[in-house]
């Protein structure tokens, strides 16, 4: 009799949860006003829990909720865990969702591999491994981190239920880009050059103002977060192994890691993918109206071929936000996060 009461409170259980997903009211497609909270949890101060990869070295990762299929937030460029503060306890209400620290950023250990999507994937991989979580994962990616997340699913498609990418980059940006605009990565290799000196600087050398420091320093303070975040992101920035792995992002991000993304890129089935694309997007002082419009069918196109890897794929237009749209519009991001879980569930 115990045996068949279990049996049955287990089906109950898995209902309930069912029920739950399909219960949940849609999220807004359309936000009139930008987020305007200050991020100010104290979680975010602190490493949450340290799990080791490979021997020696561990990364940050902070898991809330429960349920399947799990969340995984994989963030932009130099950032860490804090950008999904607003977006992350809403989707844990629903099921598990975790954020991570890629190699060297946040709270997790360098590695003495360089920072590629290659590598990322092998990390996120080794990281839900050691945390069992059992696939398949909805996979969210904010712009560079959206490779890795295309990536993943290329490289480990049976485990991954959908994609919601948070206005990406694609491993084609920068030569379409250069198509419509010669020359306009001319100044790229400068750039990389003077990251190349942030390396070989002693921390005695970033003194607030220099040149070095704008160069090397990720950026001034964050007024969406509190100063003790802030506070913790500038020591943070100014450690070795944060700079090395800042810096080997920003030189791979679209030369090895986006050759790596399109030496695997395959159809993705018929998966949910959800692009987050901001429109309109800012026209920077040097570029004519014309050109800004090319540049912007150029990134409508992208993030067409983005959704259409799937038979499943949609491309959804957030107004008024910046890039971090996690940030900005968060009931977006949430809302399309909630959408592919729903939609993977029904196909389970």
């Amino acid at each position: 009799m115990d045996r068949a009461l279990g049996w049955f409170f287990r089906v109950w259980v898995v209902l309930a949860a069912a029920i739950s997903l399909w219960a949940l009211p849609s999220m807004p497609l359309r936000a009139s006003e930008k987020n305007t909270r200050v991020i100010a949890d104290a979680v975010y101060l602190k490493p949450q829990r340290l799990v080791e990869v490979e021997p020696g070295r561990r990364l940050n990762v902070y898991c809330l909720g429960h349920g399947s299929p799990a969340v995984i937030f994989d963030s932009g460029l130099g950032d860490s865990t804090r950008v999904w503060a607003l977006v992350q306890p809403s989707v844990a209400a629903v099921t598990r969702a975790c954020s991570y620290d890629r190699a060297g950023l946040g709270f997790s250990d360098p590695s003495p591999k360089p920072n590629t999507s290659a590598n990322d994937v092998a990390d996120l991989h080794q990281l839900l491994d050691a945390l069992r979580i059992k696939p398949p994962y909805v996979l969210v990616g904010h712009s560079m981190g959206g490779l890795a997340v295309k990536l993943y699913a290329d490289t480990h498609l049976a485990d991954v239920a959908g994609l919601v990418l948070v206005d990406p980059t694609h491993e084609d940006q920068l030569t379409r880009n250069e198509q419509v605009d010669p020359g306009r990565t001319a100044g790229r290799p400068g750039y990389l050059a003077k990251l190349e000196a942030c390396l070989s600087a002693k921390p005695s050398d970033f003194v607030e103002g220099s040149d070095l420091y704008k160069t090397c320093i990720l950026g001034d303070p964050d007024p969406r977060f509190s100063e003790a975040l802030n506070s913790v992101e500038l020591e943070h920035d100014k450690r070795r192994g944060t700079m090395s792995a800042w810096v080997s992002e920003n030189e791979n991000v679209y030369s090895v890691s986006s050759d790596q993304v399109r030496a695997a890129r395959r159809g993705l089935g018929d998966i949910p993918i959800i692009v987050l694309r901001r429109e309109p997007s800012p026209r920077q002082g040097n570029e004519t109206q014309e050109l800004h419009h090319a540049l912007d069918q150029v990134k409508t196109e992208l993030s067409a071929e983005t959704a259409g890897l799937s038979t499943h794929g949609t491309v959804r237009i957030v107004q008024n936000t910046g890039h971090y749209v996690q940030l900005d519009q968060p009931d977006e991001v949430v809302g399309a996060i909630l959408d592919v879980v729903r939609s993977a569930s029904s196909k389970r």
